[in-house]
């Protein structure tokens, strides 16, 4: 039986264009064979009318060329890195910049303790950003589709050279809050469109290598952001010791903007606006076999990109009137919730107010920046860990046990800090084990969680609306960013330990929605994730499996990872061998003896749920 049944499918590769003839209707092979390679009369949008006012852009004359492919595609992962670094150096940079108090003293929130107005000015002003960055993928989303990549991006980069101008400039707080919402805008635009850039220009022939790399640079930048801010601190100039690190943006700013316009443009962009030959150039300078097969697979999703034009627009994602775009509001909820669930889970409580936290244990504000900074590097370093937990152990188990480990060591976390708050001869021991759990869990969360929310929206978006489903994965990320961030400063004052149990409970709270909600997408391809939505019928994974399975079709428990061998059955046409249970099992299950029964009930019950 085929991995797919014989109906219509919303498939995004190869499949878009094989039509399914109507029972009875007889087609012949050349007719078949002609329709297949109708692909030369296109009706192609025209260009933009407004894309001529906006700089930058791709020329093939213009592109870097290199005598192999492979060392152009390191080129392109080696750039998309320096751009993830700097939006993660432009979401770290606030961190010492809020201690600063010549800084207080000039946006007029100091002092800051006990005093509630000052407390929520601090918190607002590191939230407003996010408003920004909000603005800014749904903006760039869109232009990346009208006037291409590359274009979207250095539309990005001038909003943030503005933003970073003017905080670096800033003398009082509304100038402040007014820079940190136009580099939002920019950093927003940049965080959309470079990893549906590199995604769609490279070959991706080391996924998960690029996937570590990404994430390396990320956290890289934001504890590059914390280390310059650091030195600069011991400067006696207080008030260039936090203009400094602001001002370093517009470095990364340049490479990004004057960079990117060296590089081949989206290769199913162009062939989308009918420069057929420009993205042929495209695939012969970053792939080293054949490219006419490639080409033509392009075809076909241009095809049916301009088949479905309709429901590429954030309305009709948003509120559907067809079951195609049902299937995409289901998407993008899930997206969006996901990304808001990773800023539940506490990441942004500990990295941009680790100072307070370690402040808070007993140490030393010395001390306690060190160990921030600290921190810092043993989460980038444990980003490496996430190509081995999503790889090996899929989506969902990485995410629900990723949050149970956060949650036993929030709550230890929080318990100590209570008596570590208390002066006496045991305040530095329960203190250092703050410090230790504060460490594991940002090292736990680096290696499953930060990756997660970043790569669920390639693997559940169709390639049509590709752009505008990562602009909504940066919406949720700035929804959960900009809450955290502003209500933050006011949990550390009024409860302080309490914080910690807090975020306990968060993540607590959002194991049930990854267990009912999130289909694994380890081992599947674009296609496989089509049939789950157009076939599913229900939000709650275990109900839409059993529902895939009814319909006949192979590829059913969608709550476990799909293995190489599965893969290999199901593209064979055979049933696969975990798809029901076996004789076997049910015999061991019979032999299980009460005591043991328990034991073995829960771990089968785990297996099935795909979190064991």
């Amino acid at each position: 039986m085929a991995a797919v049944p014989n109906e219509k499918m919303d498939s995004k590769t190869s499949s878009d264009s094989d039509d399914i003839p109507e029972k009875g209707v007889n087609v012949t092979s050349d007719e078949k064979l002609k329709d297949e390679d109708n692909y030369d009369n296109l009706n192609y949008p025209p260009a933009w009318k407004f894309e001529k006012w906006f700089i930058g852009g791709y020329s093939h004359g213009r592109m870097i060329k290199f005598k192999s492919p492979k060392t152009m595609y390191k080129a392109i992962n080696l750039f998309a890195g320096v751009a993830i670094m700097f939006y993660g150096y432009d979401q770290g940079v606030m961190s010492q910049v809020n201690l600063n108090p010549h800084y207080q003293e000039l946006m007029g929130i100091h002092p800051i303790e006990g005093n509630s107005r000052n407390v929520a000015a601090l918190g607002g002003i590191v939230a407003v950003y996010y408003g920004g960055t909000l603005i800014g993928a749904l903006v760039a989303g869109s232009l990346a589709d009208r006037m291409g990549r590359i274009k979207a991006v250095v539309f990005g980069c001038l909003w943030a050279l503005l933003g970073a101008v003017l905080q670096a400039s800033a003398y009082n707080i509304t100038w402040m809050c007014c820079a940190r919402v136009i580099a939002g805008v920019g950093v927003g635009a940049i965080d959309c469109v470079i990893p549906v850039w590199s995604a769609e220009v490279s070959s991706h022939q080391a996924r998960g290598a690029f996937l570590a790399i990404e994430f390396f640079m990320n956290i890289g930048g934001l504890a590059l952001a914390y280390w310059i801010e650091y030195f600069a601190y011991l400067d006696p100039n207080h008030e260039m010791a936090w203009r400094t690190p602001l001002a370093l943006q517009i470095i990364f700013i340049f490479i990004i903007g004057i960079g990117i316009n060296f590089f081949p443009e989206s290769p199913r962009w162009l062939m989308k606006m009918g420069r057929e030959e420009e993205a042929r150039n495209v695939l012969k300078a970053t792939r080293d076999a054949d490219v006419e097969d490639e080409l033509k697979g392009i075809k076909k999703v241009v095809k049916y990109e301009l088949e479905t034009s309709g429901a590429n627009h954030y309305v009709a994602m948003l509120f559907p009137k067809d079951k195609y775009s049902k299937q995409l509001r289901w998407r993008v909820v899930l997206a969006v919730w996901l990304q808001i669930m990773q800023e539940l889970v506490g990441i942004g409580v500990i990295t941009v107010y680790a100072v307070d936290l370690f402040q808070d244990a007993g140490f030393d504000l010395t001390l306690s920046k060190l160990l921030a900074g600290f921190n810092n590097i043993s989460y980038m370093f444990s980003v490496i860990f996430a190509v081995i937990t999503l790889d090996r152990y899929g989506r969902r188990s990485t995410m629900v046990w990723g949050a149970v480990a956060m949650a036993v060591e929030l709550l230890i976390a929080g318990i100590l800090d209570k008596y570590a708050q208390i002066q006496g001869p045991s305040q530095r021991s329960f203190g250092a084990g703050v410090a230790t759990l504060t460490f594991l869990y940002t090292a736990t969360f680096g290696a499953t969680w930060l990756t997660t929310p970043w790569l669920y929206p390639t693997e559940i978006f169709p390639l049509n609306v590709r752009a505008k489903g990562g602009a909504w994965s940066v919406v949720g990320w700035s929804i959960g960013n900009g809450i955290i961030t502003m209500i933050t400063p006011f949990l550390f004052q009024a409860i302080s330990y309490g914080t910690l149990l807090l975020l306990f409970g968060l993540n607590i709270f959002c194991i049930p929605f990854v267990i009912l909600l999130y289909p694994e997408t380890a081992g599947r391809s674009l296609e496989q994730m089509d049939t789950f939505f157009e076939h599913g019928g229900s939000w709650n994974v275990f109900k839409a499996s059993h529902n895939i399975r009814d319909k006949g079709i192979d590829d059913w428990r969608w709550t476990k990872k799909m293995k190489p061998e599965e893969q290999m059955e199901l593209e064979k046409g055979r049933k696969m061998s975990t798809a029901v249970r076996s004789p076997e099992e049910d015999e061991k299950d019979a032999r299980m003896s009460w005591r043991k029964r328990p034991v073995y009930t829960f771990r089968r019950k785990g297996s099935n749920a795909g979190i064991m």
